[in-house]
């Protein structure tokens, strides 16, 4: 079943394609994305085939950026891997690693089966038009039950091979190592029947996957050459940044003086830091590259404040219809973090946590350590700054953000910073405003005193009451209700226990009551005692990771 590019690899002489115009054709490794819900061991299977140990040094045992690299298989051959987060922050992670994929290997829990990041990166998968080979992974657990997983794929619309279909299943355990070589036989039966090749010579085409700020080699770009050939020396526009290369390295750190198709690489010589996803064009000269980034940056900015334009909350008048209307406030938030890719997905994960009472912006966003010009930022519009995977601030930033009374929220786990801002949402939010019963007394009898009210000009009624759920009191409104209807709503003017005047009276006691304005009291009544509470907004998460807000 060797492929064609896998002949080449062990040493086959094969003869070389050109095209009509006389590119030159060739066999190339296919680009597998690994793809699933959180901690179903989409990682672990490949530290695996790799014999490495990446899981195990993962933040809260996820993945929380798109690493890319090439293991060498049993059989020689050779395969580029993208390993993409689960958790439901980092969907354009996933929808970017479907994008320059050749494959995708969905990786299911034998013991939890499929799961909502399972669906949506099927949806992923199809939405790029990119063949599945699904990886049962965790089959040595006493929970294990492959078939269950195989019927709820087959009912989610996957056409498994032993259905009938045409999507390759296979059984693996990342623990035991089992299943491994019947995974690698799969994908290189899967390569070989879509007959991958790309044109090796000429300009490049290449994508970024993800990008950071080295302290020492400044912006930093992860690559995967899709066509033509990356060379070092060469002007490219990323995006809308540009630069010379000026290394380009393996994944291992390697130094490499060019990269060829399906070659994830590492370059350097940029003079901004792109965004992952950011194409990548090679040009003839400086200038050229000047023009092009001078000119996609106006766009992206012109882009940009019209996105922020559209994300502004739309203030309404309220009217006397409408009735009363919550307060919403305002929630500034500053986001560093160690690379682009990440910086995106705790953006957006952040804007789904708005909410009818508070709205998150995110007023700056950056890639590296927290510096004292975010300080200053987040002084001056109030807000609080949020670092994911960066250390520390130095002594002298972390001592002026503790004397301006800026808030450092540093966190190494998706789920754990959404919890903190979630929990700060809930303590902001105004809350809304409630009537609730607090109490509820039934009328036995009335009591006339004669001549007593001055405002009538006649008799005054107490009504002699028995409270028969929660508690009534003497500062709450009162409602009385007849047959269930509402016949009078206002003060308490007086409320006696025996013959003393109290506050409050709990369930199971006896009182009299006086409502100010009010003397039509009938036995069977019921008295409600209305209290006003501030209902807070709750937050909430899911299994799958989702997290929102409800009011």
């Amino acid at each position: 079943m060797a492929s064609y590019w896998f002949l080449q690899e062990v040493g086959v002489n094969v003869k070389r394609q050109h095209s009509s115009e006389g590119s030159q054709i060739l066999p190339r490794p296919p680009v597998v994305t690994v793809m699933g819900h959180v901690d179903h061991g989409k990682t672990s299977l490949l530290d695996a085939l790799r014999q490495t140990a990446v899981a195990a040094t993962e933040a809260g045992g996820i993945t929380q950026h798109l690493g890319a690299f090439v293991v060498g298989m049993t059989s020689g051959a050779s395969i580029t891997f993208l390993d993409t987060p689960g958790h439901a922050a980092f969907s354009a992670m996933r929808a970017r690693g479907a994008a320059v994929t050749d494959i995708v290997v969905l990786v299911v829990a034998a013991d939890d089966g499929v799961m909502p990041q399972t669906l949506e990166a099927v949806s992923h998968a199809k939405l790029a038009n990119v063949p599945i080979v699904v990886a049962i992974n965790k089959c040595d657990k006493p929970a294990a039950d492959p078939e269950r997983v195989k019927v709820q794929l087959a009912s989610e619309g996957l056409q498994l091979e032993e259905m009938g279909g045409d999507v390759q299943v296979v059984e693996v355990s990342a623990v035991k190592k089992t299943g491994l070589d019947d995974l690698e036989e799969c994908l290189l039966l899967q390569a070989e029947l879509m007959n991958l090749k790309a044109r090796v010579d000429g300009p490049a085409q290449a994508y970024v996957v993800e990008a950071k700020l080295d302290k020492g080699r400044g912006p930093l770009a992860t690559a995967i050459v899709k066509a033509g050939t990356l060379v070092s020396g060469q002007h490219i526009v990323v995006g809308s940044e540009w630069g010379r290369i000026r290394a380009i390295r393996d994944m291992v750190g390697k130094l490499a003086q060019q990269a060829t198709p399906a070659m994830p690489v590492v370059l350097e010589g940029l003079k901004g830091l792109p965004m992952a996803g950011d194409d990548i064009v090679v040009v003839e000269s400086e200038e050229r590259a000047r023009m092009l980034s001078a000119g996609r940056k106006k766009k992206f900015e012109k882009d940009r404040l019209r996105q922020i334009m559209e994300d502004r909350p739309v203030v309404e008048e309220p009217s006397e219809e409408d009735g009363p209307v919550a307060v919403r406030v305002e929630m500034p938030i500053v986001v560093k973090a160690d690379v682009q890719g990440t910086v995106q997905a705790v953006t957006d994960a952040l804007k789904t946590l708005n909410s009818p009472q508070v709205f998150v912006n995110v007023v700056h966003v950056g890639v590296g350590p927290i510096s004292q010009s975010d300080i200053d930022l987040a002084q001056a519009c109030g807000a609080c700054i949020i670092g994911f995977n960066v250390k520390t601030p130095p002594g002298s930033v972390s001592l002026a953000a503790t004397k301006s009374g800026i808030k450092i929220m540093l966190h190494r786990v998706i789920y754990r910073l959404l919890e903190d801002v979630g929990n700060m949402i809930v303590e902001k939010a105004p809350g809304t405003s409630e009537t609730h019963v607090a109490g509820e007394a039934e009328v036995l009898s009335i009591f006339e005193l004669k001549g007593r009210s001055k405002a009538a000009g006649g008799d005054m009624k107490i009504a002699g009451c028995k409270v028969i759920d929660g508690r009534v009191s003497r500062a709450s409104t009162m409602r009385l209700l007849r047959s269930g209807e509402v016949v009078f709503e206002g003060c308490c003017s007086s409320l006696k226990r025996e013959t003393q005047d109290v506050d409050a009276v709990g369930k199971g006691s006896e009182c009299g009551m006086m409502l100010r304005d009010c003397q039509d009291y009938r036995v069977g009544d019921v008295i409600q005692c209305l209290e006003q509470v501030v209902r807070k907004p709750k937050f909430v998460s899911s299994q799958s990771g989702a997290v929102r807000i409800e009011c």
